[in-house]
């Protein structure tokens, strides 16, 4: 069996377990950096669970804040009202009432890691009240008394920055009209946590984690005092990350639109605070790096962004609310257009009139940063005004059993063949083979587009590449395609293949009589003709994971052939079928 994740995010065994055969053999997958550094925070792990550990982490207590940050995003006041009757929803499932509070029985790392980095106090402080008011303070302060020693769970790393940056900027909320005795006792625990967390980064973690483990020592660094050396050490790592984690098109690395917008969101509200700590404390400038990614990343996140502003589903990405990812990006201030090409994370935006078609057109994320992305490569979505029409299956957060068939390559809009997804999914995350995508040809003429992409990750074991060939009109109203199978030599070409086109919910399907094309209807009447040649086709049965991660009914339109020595070719088009006029 493979290593589960751990709390801190990474897919390590816990020492001493019968997986640890499991995961030496996984080590092959991680980067050795990535490993050395996970390596290095285990075997010290005996000694922050040792009781004279507590008596390093201690220093001067602050009696106040020098700097009081804030939270400029907005909560869900329906998910704070649940909380405050004891209603726990973390990772896409729910916890009444969980005992014991901070280690319930049942509940996985994901779970456990949202509820340790206190990101709901926002949801708490949008439900407004005295009420809410209280019932924070008092979680708060039951986690200050039950984890007041060190523990792999509550102090992972990753859970720790959360936590600082939660509590600090939520401090007005829950903290500043609190007794005294409160407020030092918070203060406290935050200065002995960032002390820890100074000592024990980067602990194996890399990527959106990092960023945001890092994120919570410079909260802490910049608003107590004589938190400078907190501020300093996390300002460092935050410099390498930036340097590692954002691409030259403003891409992050790993590839995910969601974890692209978090990242995007941590690194906005760094800048709002070292801009303050600026004028107030002298702290200095914000890192030109900072500025820069902050500059290069709005930008690159519009493109993922369909009709309705919410994002595609690429890599395990959630839609988010458009006016959510709209917000990000008036924060950004980026004065750069939105990007339509975006070759270094591999993604391409074509949009005519009132159709947007998104793709897929990259390799999967290095390994280290793969442990959730998903063989989905020229995955394509289409959204036609503010209603989407071609999806990808989407993810469901916290829960192993659908994992890996959503990272499979049948729960995206491209091909498979055989059944076979075209990067090998390993049942602990991450990939073994990995399909590579070659140089992509894309042209824009008279406000038509073309793009060209192929992929490798059927060559070896089936004889064939993957090339897809997409052509948009300039009216928006054809959209074409054609999916081939070409030979790559050393094999035979051979096998099945299936081209899907999973459809959004709202969509309705009919075959027609003839067999040889299928109508697609939107909710507001709008109507898509299907064709194909080359392949049969079909209307078959999906399933989306939509807002909430809830799984919904939906179909697929499926092209299902045959691979002969000299390949297959499967073309089609989606076509608007104009309304009659009576």
């Amino acid at each position: 069996m493979a290593a589960p994740a751990s709390a801190d995010g990474a897919s390590f065994p816990t020492a001493g377990t019968s997986r640890a055969a499991d995961w030496l053999r996984d080590l092959r997958y991680v980067p050795r950096e990535q490993t050395l550094a996970h390596l290095a925070y285990r075997l010290k792990q005996p000694v922050f669970a040792l009781p004279v550990y507590r008596y390093s982490l201690t220093g001067a207590v602050a009696t106040a804040l020098r700097i009081t940050p804030s939270d400029p995003w907005p909560g869900n006041a329906e998910r704070g009202a649940a909380l405050l009757h004891g209603e726990f929803t973390f990772a896409g499932r729910q916890m009444v009432n969980p005992a014991p509070l901070w280690t319930p029985i049942g509940a996985d790392s994901e779970w456990r890691e949202e509820l340790h980095g206190f990101a709901w106090l926002r949801d708490l402080r949008a439900a407004g009240g005295d009420a809410v008011r209280r019932r924070a303070r008092d979680l708060v302060g039951d986690w200050l008394r039950e984890n007041r020693d060190w523990n792999a769970v509550a102090w992972a790393p990753l859970a720790s920055g959360r936590r600082l940056d939660s509590w600090l900027a939520n401090y007005e909320f829950f903290a500043a009209s609190a007794e005294i005795h409160f407020r030092h006792r918070l203060l406290r625990s935050i200065a002995r946590q960032a002390r820890h967390l100074q000592r024990v980064l980067p602990a194996g973690l890399a990527g959106g984690d990092l960023i945001g483990a890092v994120k919570g020592l410079v909260v802490a660094g910049v608003c107590l005092p004589n938190g400078d050396p907190w501020r300093r050490r996390g300002l460092a790592l935050l410099r390498r990350e930036l340097r590692r984690q954002i691409l030259s098109d403003g891409g992050h690395i790993e590839r995910n639109p969601a974890r692209h917008m978090a990242v995007l969101r941590d690194l906005i509200d760094l800048r709002a605070l070292l801009h303050k700590g600026a004028s107030l404390a002298g702290e200095g400038d914000v890192p030109v790096e900072l500025h820069e990614a902050i500059e290069a990343m709005a930008p690159a996140l519009r493109l993922f962004q369909h009709g309705d502003g919410g994002l595609a589903r690429f890599n395990g990405a959630t839609e988010e609310e458009g006016w959510q990812v709209d917000m990000v990006v008036q924060r950004a201030g980026a004065r750069r257009r939105p990007l339509a090409d975006a070759p270094d994370s591999g993604f391409q935006r074509l949009r005519a009139g009132r159709l947007t078609a998104l793709i897929d057109c990259g390799s999967p994320p290095p390994r280290g940063l793969d442990h959730a992305a998903h063989a989905g490569t020229f995955g394509l979505e289409v959204s036609v005004g503010r209603e989407r029409l071609i999806v990808n299956c989407g993810a469901r957060a916290g829960d192993p059993a659908w994992l890996q068939a959503q990272r499979s390559t049948a729960a995206h809009s491209t091909l498979t063949l055989d059944d076979t997804n075209s990067s090998e999914t390993r049942s602990g995350g991450g990939f073994g083979r990995r399909a590579r995508v070659g140089p992509y040809h894309r042209d824009e003429a008279d406000g038509n587009s073309w793009l060209d992409v192929v992929h490798d990750g059927y060559a070896r074991a089936k004889g064939v590449v993957h090339r897809r060939r997409l052509y948009l009109a300039a009216d928006g109203a054809d959209l074409r395609g054609e999916d081939s199978l070409e030979p790559s030599g050393g094999t035979t070409p051979r096998g099945s293949f299936a081209v899907r086109f999973h459809l959004h919910p709202t969509v309705r399907a009919s075959l027609a009589q003839s067999g040889d094309n299928v109508l697609l209807r939107l909710p507001r009447g709008g109507g898509w003709q299907f064709r194909a040649s080359g392949a049969r086709i079909s209307l078959e049965s999906s399933v989306y994971i939509g807002p909430g991660g809830e799984p919904r009914r939906t179909q697929q339109v499926v092209l299902r052939g045959e691979v002969a020595r000299h390949g297959a070719c499967a073309k089609w088009a989606l076509k608007r079928v104009e309304r009659k006029r009576g």
